[in-house]
């Protein structure tokens, strides 16, 4: 049999380099090697919450990743989107997010024609889950007549969009007295998910002294309470609005307004809220008591330029 002779030119042959000759067969994985792993389990029962400055797997598993897919103009497009996870069953789509998390950040972006004049622009928020990654980008969609008029008693649209620019809530809040004498006109505001299909409402109880609200489903059947401090005043502290049972005798969560130092809360009306939940409450809801926290800020935090000069003229 003939040889195998390597390629020649012009009679002298061509040189293979690094050529080592054909491989064996594949020897098996190395020592130590424990085959593929199988499907995530889940978090372990007691499993603590990783703090905020975190930076390693998300909320079930996923990783902390960029999503370039989409960066709102008005935010700012450095901050990390949370992982799309998977639709569950009778989810509304773009709350699927919510399935994964027992805690939102809220962070009102601060506006510099705000400041700079007093004239009032639509709000914009940031929301994001305990890893810093950003969940939704909810913006004011009010005309300026309204907004200037009506001030923090003003009635708004606020669309919430996902990481890839959908409108996947929407809040309506209807123009309602802002005294607390007068109880047949009590603030409210209505959740839809997606838009135009109510989830549930947020509704104000009157009470003489405490802030207090009823969280409903989408057949106005009250679900759970919010319990606010007698004095709402955030001076150098944080403000606990409580998440209650019916009966008021259970704590199951809180809206918290944080404190944001005396610069930016003497010259901005922009705020930043903590949300906490239970981990397995019905999305719906916790899509509702996003929309009660959008609430209570316009309620008792947004304080506009010319509400602060008619405070000045009347005290």
């Amino acid at each position: 049999m003939e040889k195998h002779r390597p390629p020649e030119h012009n009679g002298y042959p061509i040189p293979q380099p690094d050529y080592q000759g054909p491989q064996g067969p594949y020897p098996g994985p190395g020592v130590g090697y424990q085959g593929p792993q199988g499907p995530y389990p889940g978090p372990q029962a007691g499993y603590p919450v990783p703090p905020g400055g975190y930076a390693g797997a998300g909320p079930g598993g996923f990783p902390v990743q960029n999503q370039p897919a989409y960066n709102h103009p008005s935010g700012p497009g450095g901050t990390p989107w949370m992982p799309t996870p998977p639709l569950p069953l009778n989810c509304p789509p773009g709350l699927e997010y919510l399935t994964q998390i027992d805690q939102i950040l809220v962070h009102q972006q601060i506006e510099l024609l705000e400041v700079l004049t007093g004239f009032e622009t639509n709000n914009k928020y940031e929301i994001k889950n305990s890893l810093g990654q950003r969940v939704y980008f909810a913006v004011e969609d009010t005309d300026c007549c309204t907004r200037n008029c009506c001030g923090a008693s003003r009635p708004f649209t606020l669309r919430i969009l996902d990481n890839l620019g959908q409108e996947v809530m929407t809040l309506e809040r209807p123009l309602r007295c802002s005294s607390c004498c007068f109880p047949c006109c009590l603030q409210e505001i209505e959740i839809q998910a997606p838009p135009g299909v109510p989830v549930g409402y947020v509704t104000q109880t009157w009470h003489p002294c405490l802030p207090k609200f009823t969280l409903q489903n989408e057949k106005k059947q009250d679900v759970l309470k919010v319990v606010g401090p007698c004095v709402a005043c955030s001076c150098c502290s944080d403000v606990d609005f409580e998440l209650k049972s019916l009966n008021e005798e259970t704590v199951v969560g809180k809206i918290s307004k944080q404190w944001s130092g005396l610069v930016k809360e003497a010259f901005t009306d922009a705020d930043n809220f903590g949300i906490q939940f239970p981990l397995d409450l019905d999305v719906k809801m916790k899509a509702v008591m996003l929309g009660a926290c959008f609430l209570i800020d316009f309620m008792f935090f947004e304080r506009t330029g010319n509400e602060d000069q008619r405070a000045g003229v009347w005290q």
